[in-house]
């Protein structure tokens, strides 16, 4: 059985090739049931969530993903998802390998959004503003830049000091700022990766054309932007899984019961925009909004691609 650290998954989903092994997996499809999650409560702090999410293809491979979310873990500088993904030969039932989830669901995290804006920003976008500091956060900046050549990318972090850190770790053209706000109407897209339970973005301030990209809330309580940012997006709105979306997700499920969107100011999900029965986008003065919660289909579409990398780099 092959073993995958942290290490031999990053090196084995390069961005170009995890981005268009997504595209194919999404536009093709495959088994996957709504995951299971339970919440699990620690002394002191917010509750931990706990998942289980499976996916396979008839005759093919089966993944599995194990994870912990622990937001807590920010406060000890410990990653806050833990993760392990196993695969099996769906056929046989034999286990094929085992690889280090928490790498692998960021990579796939982030490479789905990348996806989704590679369709939906405008061609001609140059500011990518990143929102969080984090593990997330830290991987959508060149998950992003493989897709669009960015002339400013800016990391905003409510620790402004672990923003600037995370600026430092690229090239001169990435910076920290301080002020949101300010730096929300200037942005052609806008992706955020945090835990925030509280609207971070507000949507009287994005200009037109703006497309945002909402990766960290998987849960009915969570949410990153207002719902006057998803007001102006109806019927450019994008979502990673129907059902996950619809479960899970505060920045949908909040607004519809508001009344601020309904269900069909929804355009459809990303197996649609994958195959051509959507547009990412039909007006360069429309907002966009992309939301994602996870799906097994990535991760299984990630491990899939690693096995077979690594499978390749051994004949």
């Amino acid at each position: 059985m092959q073993v995958f650290e942290e290490g031999d998954v990053r090196a084995a989903l390069p961005w170009e090739r995890l981005i268009e092994e997504l595209r194919s997996a999404f536009g093709s499809g495959c088994q996957q049931p709504l995951r299971t999650v339970h919440s699990v409560k620690v002394p002191g702090e917010p509750d931990a969530t706990f998942l289980m999410m499976p996916a396979w293809n008839e005759g093919g491979k089966l993944a599995v993903k194990i994870l912990f979310i622990v937001p807590g873990n920010g406060r000890r500088n410990l990653p806050a998802v833990n993760a392990t993904v196993m695969v099996f030969d769906a056929v046989k039932g034999a286990p094929e390998a085992v690889l280090e989830g928490g790498e692998l669901t960021a990579r796939r995290t982030v490479a789905t959004s990348a996806l989704a804006a590679d369709a939906m920003a405008r061609r001609n976008a140059r500011t990518l503003l990143v929102i969080g500091a984090g593990t997330i956060a830290s991987n959508l900046v060149p998950a992003h830049r493989a897709i669009r050549d960015y002339d400013r990318v800016w990391i905003w972090a409510r620790d402004a000091d672990k923003g600037a850190a995370l600026a430092a770790r690229f090239d001169a053209a990435v910076s920290a700022v301080t002020d949101l706000d300010a730096a929300v109407p200037d942005a052609d897209v806008i992706s955020a990766g945090t835990l925030a339970n509280e609207p971070l973005i507000k949507g009287a301030l994005l200009k037109p054309g703006t497309h945002l990209d909402l990766v960290g809330g998987f849960l009915p309580t969570m949410r990153e932007a207002d719902s006057d940012a998803i007001r102006r997006a109806a019927g450019a709105i994008v979502v990673d899984t129907w059902d996950g979306v619809l479960a899970e997700a505060g920045d949908i499920i909040q607004p519809i019961k508001e009344g601020a969107i309904t269900r069909q100011d929804i355009a459809g999900d990303l197996a649609a925009l994958c195959k051509g029965e959507i547009k990412g986008r039909n007006d360069d003065a429309k907002i966009t909004v992309f939301k994602s919660v996870g799906a097994a289909i990535e991760d299984f579409a990630a491990a899939r691609l690693a096995v077979a990398s690594n499978q390749t780099g051994r004949q």
